[in-house]
């Protein structure tokens, strides 16, 4: 999945109006689990490096419905 196409999706989750913040923030979540279960001993340096990125997408999507949650992820990120 592209980057774009997991803004789209990202965007999509944080305006939902029938989800309440918790629901999306779980859902986006999942998200992130997903592209890092996918990662193995045998990705690619460029393959880890578009994880990373991707997460990042999902982070900021989650600090647009709690930001200091969203904070705290994208700190936790650029220190580990």
């Amino acid at each position: 999945m592209s980057e774009m196409e997991l803004k789209g999706i990202v965007d999509r989750i944080v305006g939902y109006k029938t989800y309440s913040d918790k629901r999306k923030i779980d859902a986006l979540l999942e998200i992130n689990a997903d592209i890092w279960a996918n990662q193995g001993s045998d990705s690619t340096k460029g393959e880890k490096e578009k994880a990373f990125k991707d997460s990042r997408v999902v982070f900021r999507g989650i600090k647009e419905i709690d930001k200091e949650m969203g904070n705290s992820f994208l700190r936790t990120q650029d220190n580990g």
